[in-house]
Parts: structure tokens; C-alpha cells; sequence
């Protein structure tokens, strides 16, 4: 171990300006796996299926918890949301891990510029546009919040909800104007303006974007790439939410469809595959100056969204919060260019806290010891090589007028089985089994056979270990079960 992290050390002090890889870290808003090179037969996003077709695409990447602010601290921080204890939107990371060195410290510490554009940490959307929002200081030499007509043309939006803000509801606005002149678009310009200041210097910049967080606000002519009629909700048996505990539901969600009809529902989704390809579209214009300014060759690019995001599946599910596939799910492409597996998925489980290590494997940097994820590299060189992986997400359910009292949700995901867990069990369990039912219609937990109840108290004992920090001594294999 001694050896290793010297080995490290010596190779990042012997490495270059002309040698260190800069990185480039993208971040989506409230992005599921709605992109083309995740297979979803809607999504129009030719620039990110090119960046999985020159890098590798994680098809079965997971975060930590689906709501914006700790998903965002894990990745920064390579922490799982019980380390640093932000289960919510009103906690910083920092509180209880004031010493943690986040993803772009490290970088910052071996000679890195390190600089953000829009939202990275947490941001009250659309509120905190073109502040610093719930931002992170020590991990930025540089900050830069653009604000753009989607802020002054807010009036403008539809809120089907009107009972509810529109950073909560759904609501949409086929915008005028280019896509320069939204926040998105900004983001996208200024991120390219510090690759064109800082090309001689190795960098970390990271370029956040806000959409398709809603309000679902993009440029009209992304919605036309959507013709109404062609929407169609998410198919789902009529029973479906029979054998599905009470607080797998997000208490934001109460009710399916927020009680809208179904062409309300039709345009919502509509707006947010808008906002997908108009986000995918300034990806592209970024792509498309790496290759301008010749940094191609030495930029790791990393594309990743905060959490998945549901357009209406278990009879009426939306937006984020849940244990489910579509929210604890989301996309993340990386592109390294020295990798040997470029143009390959990779299907195997991964989670989100192994970007840190990943990243700093891949730059030649050593990794904090505190952090919780293992690299990717391995992967990335050979997707489909032996990874054994498991993947824990959770939440936190508020007491509300179904809950009691406050409720931890916890769920494992192997390459076979979802296990989850409320309150350790007092509040409801589910087991889906992915190689007949990957949408999880069929919760097997519910009158389990003894095969299952067997394979229940394997996934629980897991769950338990990984949460804790614990690596079973032997390492999963998907066959026992």
C-alpha cells in the first residue's frame, strides 16, 4: 500500500502541464437515462451519443440518494450521503466533514485550475440562478453564474400545478430566442471561454447545467423536435401499485399524474425531452471546442446527471425521490482518451462516488483514503472484464400524513436483484428481479418464496456491510443467487 500511493505521488509530481489531462466535468440537472445512447427510443441527442461512441457508457451507473444537494456532495466528495450526513436540501457537507477535500480540491492541490460555470453543488432552481447557490468555495479558484432570459421570461412559464412554485411543478415555456440567451446556453460559452484562457494549463472545469430541472424551459424549436402526438405515457399493469409500500412513494408525489389528465401529462413530457436535447446540444458545442482548441487528445471528459427522473412509470410517478430504477439511475459517460475500451457500454453496476477515485487514478493523483468509491479505471480500459459490483442508494422520507415519523429508505441494485428497505423493514420491503422484471412491476418480497426470503437476507446483509464501510470478505457473485 506504502508503495502504491509513493508510486502515485512520484508519477503526479513528474507529470507536466503538457502532460496532466484536463478535465472537463459536465453535469445535467434532474437527467434520467433519456439519451439515445442509453437506448430510450424518444431522445434526440446525437452530441452525447457521440461522446459515448468515443468514450464508454455506463448503462447501469447509480447515485446515492435521488434529490439534488447530497447526490452533488457524494460526487464531489467520493462520500456516501450517511458519511457526511445530507439526506436533504438545507444541509452543506461541510457541517459534518468540515476537512473533506472535494473531487476538484485534489486537482487544485497537484497544479490543476480548477473553475465552475453554473450549478455543480446545490442551487434552488430557478430561484438561485445566477448566484453562487449552495456552492462550495475551497473547491474553485474561479466561479461564474450566468442568468438568462429564462429568469426575466419566468411569468411566461405554464405551471400545471398553480397551487404548488414552479421549481416543483410541472411546468414548461417553448422559450423564444437562441440558445445563447438562456442560462444553459450561457453556461456553455463561458465554460468554452475558460478552455480558451486556460489551454496551456492543465484544468478542472466543471459546467452545471440547470435543465431539465423544472420549470422545463428551452428554446422552441427543441420542442418541435417532439410532436405531441408521438408522447406516449409509460406503460404499467393496472395493479401495479398494490404490492408497492406506502413509502416508496415520494410524499411530493402523492397521487398519480399530480391528478392531471393525460395530455397535460403528454405536453409535460414533451417539454422535458425539449430540455434534453437543447442540454445536449450545448454539450456539443463544448465538444466542439475541445476539438477547435486542439485539447481533445489530452481532456478527460466526464458527463454525469445528479439523479434519475420519472415521466409517469408506476401509474403515475414523477420527478425524482424514489428507490425505483428511473430514479436511483441516471446517466454517466466518461471519455478518457487514453482509455482502451472508447466506444464500448459497460453494463456492469457502478455508482456514483467512483467518479472520484476514477478521475484522480486516471490523472495519476492519489485518493484521499477516506473516500468510499473505487476507480473505474478498470473498466474503462475493458468494459466487460469480471467487476462483481453493487450499488446502494437511499432516502429520506419526512413524516407526513402517511409516515408517522421520518423514514430511511435504502435499496441495493446487483446485475440481478433491487433489494429495498424502509426503516430496516418496519415500513415495507421490496425485491424486484431485473432478468424478468426490469421495470419492477412484480415486487417479490410480497408473499416471497423460500428461494427469495434466502435471497433477501443475502442482499440485506450486503446492504448493511457496504453502507457501513464494510467489504465482504467474499466478493458478490450474481450465480449464488
Amino acid at each position: 500500500m506504502k508503495h502504491s500511493f509513493f508510486l502515485l505521488f512520484l508519477i503526479s509530481h513528474l507529470l507536466t502541464a503538457d502532460t496532466k489531462p484536463n478535465i472537463l466535468f459536465i453535469a445535467a440537472d434532474d437527467l434520467s437515462c433519456a439519451l439515445g445512447c442509453f437506448g430510450d427510443p424518444i431522445a434526440k441527442t446525437p452530441h452525447l451519443d457521440r461522446l459515448a461512441a468515443t468514450g464508454t457508457c455506463f448503462l447501469n451507473a447509480y447515485n446515492q440518494l435521488p434529490l439534488c444537494n447530497p447526490t452533488r456532495a457524494s460526487v464531489m466528495t467520493g462520500l456516501r450521503p450517511d458519511t457526511i450526513k445530507v439526506y436533504d436540501l438545507d444541509r452543506h457537507f461541510r457541517d459534518e466533514v468540515p476537512d473533506a477535500v472535494t473531487l476538484s480540491q485534489q486537482f487544485m492541490k497537484h497544479g490543476w485550475w480548477a473553475g465552475r460555470v453554473g450549478k455543480i453543488y446545490h442551487y434552488n432552481v430557478p430561484a438561485s440562478i445566477g448566484t453562487d447557490g449552495f456552492d462550495d468555495p475551497p473547491s474553485w479558484q474561479k466561479t461564474v453564474n450566468p442568468i438568462g432570459r429564462d429568469k426575466t421570461d419566468e411569468h411566461l412559464v405554464f405551471n400545471a400545478e398553480p397551487h404548488r412554485k414552479i421549481s416543483a411543478a410541472l411546468s414548461w415555456l417553448a422559450a423564444d430566442g437562441k440558445d445563447e440567451e438562456q442560462t444553459d446556453g450561457m453556461i456553455a460559452t463561458e465554460a468554452i471561454r475558460l478552455m480558451e484562457e486556460h489551454k496551456k494549463d492543465p484544468f478542472f472545469i466543471a459546467a452545471g447545467f440547470f435543465r431539465p430541472h423544472t420549470p422545463f424551459v428551452a428554446p422552441k424549436k427543441y420542442f418541435d423536435m417532439y410532436p405531441l402526438e408521438e408522447m406516449r405515457l409509460p406503460f404499467a399493469p393496472s395493479d401495479d401499485r398494490e404490492d408497492i409500500p406506502t413509502a416508496a412513494f415520494a410524499h411530493n408525489c402523492p397521487i398519480p399524474h399530480y391528478g392531471l389528465d393525460e395530455l397535460t401529462c403528454r405536453k409535460a413530457m414533451q417539454a422535458y425531452y425539449a430540455c434534453v436535447s437543447f442540454i445536449d446540444a450545448q454539450v456539443g458545442r463544448m465538444l466542439d471546442a475541445l476539438d477547435r482548441l486542439g485539447l481533445t487528445k489530452n481532456t478527460i471528459v466526464v458527463f454525469w446527471s445528479d439523479h434519475g427522473y420519472h415521466l409517469g412509470e408506476h401509474n403515475g410517478i414523477w420527478q425524482k425521490r424514489t428507490l425505483f430504477e428511473q430514479g436511483a439511475r441516471a446517466p454517466l459517460i466518461i471519455r478518457n482518451p487514453m482509455s482502451k475500451g472508447n466506444g464500448q457500454a459497460c453494463r456492469r453496476i457502478v455508482e456514483f462516488i467512483d467518479i472520484y477515485p476514477t478521475l484522480t487514478e486516471l490523472a495519476g493523483l492519489p485518493t484521499p483514503k477516506q473516500v468510499e468509491g473505487r476507480s473505474l479505471k478498470r473498466l474503462l480500459d475493458d468494459p466487460l472484464t469480471q467487476w462483481n459490483g453493487t450499488a446502494i442508494t437511499q432516502v429520506l422520507r419526512p413524516a407526513d400524513d402517511r409516515l408517522k415519523d421520518p423514514v430511511m429508505g435504502r435499496s441495493i441494485r446487483t446485475e440481478r436483484w433491487r433489494y429495498s428497505d424502509w426503516a430496516e423493514g418496519k415500513n415495507g420491503v421490496e425485491l424486484y428481479d431485473h432478468y424478468a422484471d426490469p421495470m419492477e412491476f412484480n415486487n417479490l418480497a410480497e408473499n416471497a418464496t423460500k428461494e427469495n426470503h434466502a435471497v433477501m437476507k443475502s442482499l440485506r446483509k450486503m446492504l448493511v456491510k457496504k453502507a457501513s464501510g464494510q467489504t465482504p470478505k467474499t466478493p458478490f457473485n450474481p450465480k449464488r443467487l
